[in-house]
């Protein structure tokens, strides 16, 4: 079980009350499981731990926005399983903008079964040019009448194919910029929708490449206002990035508790590994980092749920801190196993190839840094202090 002691701070008794039953749920759930490379296999599985989230309840935390809760179930998850966590993570992202701006027959159709696991959802932002970049969208949606009719290309969308519904961003006034880009819920039965090609990672994981020609959705499918896709895919990065940086922690967590019990066990030159100093040095920096990580990811997500209007700097710091480290303690942990660290079967090798993507996904490194200094500038420029005499 993963030690909540260190945030409890930022914690609800109801949070520590989750954290226990997500531990006894994800320890009887993944333990054992083998890992599967096949992508057909993976693709299977993947709806099938979606409809396990659901149906044990631990998805309803993303229609009560509760940030903490989703921060402590991925920790969680990501400890036993990077793919169980992925599946939290992913039906987060396509159900929060529709606990944000969705009217209430769209929560009824789609959130509400994304939250029971009957509904695998997706987030379709990214493009072959607009990663990082979000103004470069191409993809556009025309209005027709009483309907609007999408076209482009989107790729490394996770859950591409496999998903019931994507979260589709379009532009419907490609003049605007940003400000023109709009926001559609689309049902994969949708006539013109295309599942191009899965994309295939280091760590297996559902992720590919859809194409919209001609695909025709009525005006009820939009998600809030026209123009208003880009502040709202903005909102959900911005709430879900600090559960980025939960997840990051939760596999270098596992990665520690690994190495620690590698090194209590294995014995080189008489001795136990743990009894090196070179060893306790490494552990020693892998606790605190991890300690440290946690402790903002948490933070974040407490100002969220607190009510705080804004929060991407807690967020970007949550996120591109924790992502860092994580990879750092992982890495430590292979060095700390040697050998047996890089065995396909072993937990560590899978971590090792499960935390890359976690400092690019939802805002790359660089991209949260560069959001904490403007932060840091626009303030002093507003209003400099004068520096203490």
């Amino acid at each position: 079980m993963i030690d909540f002691h260190p945030v409890r701070a930022f914690l609800e008794p109801a949070h520590l009350e989750l954290a226990e039953g997500v531990g006894d749920y994800a320890a009887a759930e993944f333990a054992g499981h083998a890992r599967h490379d096949d992508d057909d296999v993976v693709r299977r599985y993947a709806r099938e731990i979606c409809a396990s989230l659901g149906s044990g309840g631990w998805l309803k935390a993303i229609a009560r926005q509760d940030f903490r809760a989703c921060a402590v179930t991925r920790e969680t998850l990501a400890f036993h399983s990077p793919l169980a966590d992925a599946m939290f993570a992913l039906q987060a992202l396509g159900s929060t903008p529709i606990a944000l701006a969705g009217d209430t027959r769209q929560r009824r159709l789609w959130l509400d079964r994304a939250v029971r696991g009957r509904a695998v959802a997706a987030f379709a932002m990214s493009e072959p040019e607009a990663g990082s970049d979000i103004a470069a969208m191409r993809s556009t949606a025309v209005r027709d009448g009483d309907a609007y009719v999408l076209n482009g290309i989107k790729t490394f969308i996770s859950n591409a194919g496999i998903a019931d519904f994507y979260l589709v961003f379009a532009l419907t006034d490609p003049g605007a910029g940003a400000k023109g880009i709009s926001a559609f819920l689309l049902p994969t039965e949708t006539q013109g929708f295309r599942f191009v090609r899965p994309l295939l990672m280091a760590d297996p994981h559902p992720l590919g490449e859809i194409a919209l020609e001609d695909c025709r959705l009525p005006a009820s499918a939009r998600v809030g206002g026209e123009g208003e896709g880009y502040r709202l895919g903005l909102a959900t990065l911005d709430r879900l990035r600090p559960t980025v940086g939960a997840a990051a922690c939760g596999m270098a967590g596992r990665a520690l508790h690994e190495a620690i019990h590698h090194a209590l066990t294995r014995r080189q030159f008489g001795r136990a590994l743990a009894d090196f100093q070179i060893t306790q040095e490494k552990v020693g920096r892998m606790a605190t980092d991890l300690t440290a990580a946690r402790l903002l990811v948490y933070r974040a997500a407490w100002e969220r749920d607190g009510g705080a209007e804004r929060t991407d700097v807690e967020a970007a710091m949550a996120k591109s801190f924790a992502t860092e480290i994580a990879q750092g303690v992982v890495d430590d942990a292979v060095q700390i196993l040697g050998g047996r660290g890089v065995l396909a079967d072993h937990p560590v090798d899978r971590l090792y190839r499960s935390v890359r993507a976690l400092r690019i996904y939802e805002g790359a490194t660089e991209i949260q840094r560069l959001i904490i200094a403007r932060h840091l500038f626009d303030a002093a420029r507003a209003g400099p202090d004068e520096p203490p005499e």
